[in-house]
């Protein structure tokens, strides 16, 4: 620390995810949050309440400033932030790009505390990405900030294995703990100016873009496997589906099955075809072999299990999912 001085922090999130690190600052004696930039209040649920988001809950019941700029590029959202006089701006899932005069501002730099294992999947979606793309082990990476999209060079990483039964919420929990360790174990090189940044290879990089709606829809020629974590990269948020009785048909949660196993099936049914159906679950045909589908949920209805939906419902074996896409 300069002359005994806490360092003055900005922190920059919005989401669940950046809670724990927004928490880690508040905790360490080194540090003084002296504000916090999230997204403007969104209408949530089905009654469209203005809802605040998560980081902003967590500033308000600590006492700190909080600032919701609609445009952060805005002059007079520039000259707001500018006033604070930051040490050090740390971002996580702040959801704006941040301009040229902001990542100038602090004399420590800007950081941000990214949900990959940098260059590979910079965007603003890694962690939906890992699982839908089945990748055995992910990570977080502090970067100072750049004006590229997450191009800036690495302070550290921590590497987080993906199970073979995690799904996003999961593996998003066991992200935004892991981030908030990593940031605590990177402050003291920060604050010291130590910090031996590296660059990125830009010739590794991927990207993980923000899922779209074509995203969740269920193709059913795919493999199993891929199938299998589309669903998991998928749940709690936004959620696969497929279509049934021309309405969609949530799938929230799947297991690969094998064709093998069944003796009095049509062996030729095309991809997307209901081929049995009990306690287990709904089996529907893929392009290599089976999805059990696990948990549904139908047009208008609550997610269930696939038991007790096979047993209140009208689908049939020889049911054909997704012929009408709305």
């Amino acid at each position: 620390m300069v002359n005994n001085q806490r360092i003055r922090v900005l922190f920059m999130g919005t989401p669940d995810f950046s809670v724990a690190s927004l928490e880690t600052l508040l905790t360490d004696a080194r540090i003084e949050v002296i504000g916090v930039v999230t997204q403007p209040d969104r209408p949530k649920g089905r009654k469209m309440v203005l809802t605040p988001p998560p980081v902003k809950a967590a500033a308000v019941a600590h006492g700190i400033p909080v600032y919701q700029p609609d445009k952060l590029r805005a002059a007079e959202s520039v000259e707001q932030l500018v006033a604070l006089q930051p040490d050090l701006i740390v971002t996580a899932a702040y959801g704006q790009i941040l301009p040229l005069s902001i990542l100038e501002l602090p004399r420590l730099g800007c950081i941000n505390v990214h949900a990959s294992l940098l260059p590979e999947y910079r965007g603003g979606a890694p962690i939906h990405r890992s699982i839908i793309d089945g990748k055995l082990e992910t990570g977080v990476t502090i970067m100072y900030m750049a004006e590229g999209l997450d191009t800036g060079d690495m302070i550290s990483k921590v590497v987080v294995p993906i199970t073979a039964t995690d799904n996003t919420g999961t593996l998003h929990d066991k992200l935004s703990v892991a981030g908030a360790t990593l940031l605590h174990e990177t402050l003291a090189s920060l604050i010291s100016g130590t910090v031996q940044a590296i660059p990125q290879d830009n010739d590794l990089a991927t990207y993980a873009p923000n899922i779209s709606r074509s995203d969740e829809r269920i193709d059913w020629s795919k493999s199993s496997e891929a199938l299998y974590n589309q669903v998991r990269g998928l749940n709690p948020w936004p959620v696969a589906f497929t279509t049934w009785q021309d309405a969609n048909f949530k799938v929230w949660e799947a297991q690969v099955g094998s064709i093998s196993e069944y003796s009095n099936i049509d062996q030729d049914a095309l991809p997307g075809t209901v081929v049995a159906m009990d306690a287990s679950g709904v089996h529907v045909r893929t392009g290599n072999g089976l999805l059990i589908l696990t948990e549904v949920q139908p047009a208008g209805k609550k997610r269930m299990a696939a038991s007790e939906f096979v047993r209140g419902n009208t689908m049939r074996t020889g049911t054909v999912l997704g012929g009408v896409h709305v």
